[in-house]
């Protein structure tokens, strides 16, 4: 891989742009939870695919599908970040989260499951915790049998982070902000039934808080057991593809939602992260190179410079 670019800021987040093919581009990102440290959180959120065909309606990363990436081309940018840091491998962080969420639903590529395999042994990381992030596409390819394998075998005893994208308890409008085949809310609670292991941690199920969802409690109580799975409220980043669908993020009833949901028994996690994140074009469902191609830009996002940094790697 080239590494050809990146943007962003040091003490919160940089974005990197990796040539792994002729004229075919990775995005991946490192960041960090102010104040705490690197060696207490660090984060690194890698691509899955060249593009991404699920098309979900506030994500600029869903053009020009490609492919999938194979298990070095994923490598490749773990490796990168991991020895810019820690070249001996020795990675000191408590809390080390490799995020597969970047770019391209991970349930998609077979070869993600061959990374998580050899994730462990391929660097000293006590504070490993994967991270799959996932619509549950239908047709994974058995994927999903073989990542509860892992979960059973090689991440047993381990925290793993599974956390499907939810957004809202409306089937219709569900539909419609992901428009691509995916399990339903009985399959999504049979299999997280499945995957969690006692006293780890809990399944998450994600929400990006749009004006226009509707989350209702009784319908998540119907399918998910608060004893297993948590909920995550995040707000829908400002994305090219959100603002030109007309789905603005709707935290001012997080709070009174947030409160319904504790009352039925969930625990709640409601992750605002650095906004600093927007400007640098790091946070979920943003990707720099929509950035680049759109003709009417942003005025308060994505405005960190890209800077060249043709490393080989």
């Amino acid at each position: 891989m080239k590494v050809l670019a990146k943007t962003g800021k040091e003490e919160i987040a940089i974005v990197y742009i990796g040539m792994v093919r002729e004229g075919s581009f990775v995005e991946f990102v490192e960041s960090l939870q102010p104040p705490l440290s690197r060696k207490e959180k660090w984060v690194l959120i890698v691509s899955s695919l060249l593009g991404c065909p699920c098309g979900c309606v506030f994500c600029d990363g869903g053009f020009d599908y490609k492919g999938k990436l194979t298990k070095d081309e994923i490598f490749s940018q773990i490796d990168f970040l991991v020895e810019k840091r820690f070249p001996d491998r020795n990675i000191e962080a408590k809390k080390f989260k490799v995020q597969f969420a970047r770019v391209g639903e991970p349930a998609l590529n077979p070869a993600v499951i061959e990374v998580l395999k050899e994730l462990p042994s391929r660097y000293n990381a006590p504070g490993l915790i994967p991270c799959i992030s996932t619509i549950a596409p239908s047709n994974s390819g058995g994927f999903f049998e073989k990542l509860l394998d892992l979960r059973k075998s090689v991440y047993r005893g381990k925290d793993f982070q599974l956390q499907f994208s939810i957004h809202t308890t409306n089937k219709k409008l569900r539909d419609k902000l992901i428009p691509f085949p995916k399990w339903d809310f009985e399959k999504i609670a049979e299999y997280g039934e499945i995957f969690y292991e006692e006293g780890r941690r809990k399944i998450t199920l994600n929400f990006a808080l749009a004006s226009c969802a509707s989350i209702e409690p009784s319908i998540l109580l119907k399918y998910f057991d608060p004893r297993k799975f948590l909920l995550k409220i995040t707000p829908v980043n400002p994305t090219y593809k959100a603002v030109k669908n007309k789905i603005f993020s709707f935290m001012d009833k997080a709070k009174e939602l947030i409160h319904k949901l504790q009352k039925g028994g969930y625990e709640v996690i409601e992750s605002i992260g650095e906004l600093e994140e927007n400007k640098i074009g790091s946070n979920c469902g943003q990707y720099i190179q929509t950035h680049l191609r759109e003709k009417e830009k942003f005025q308060n996002c994505y405005t960190y410079l890209l800077t060249p940094n043709e490393v080989s790697f």
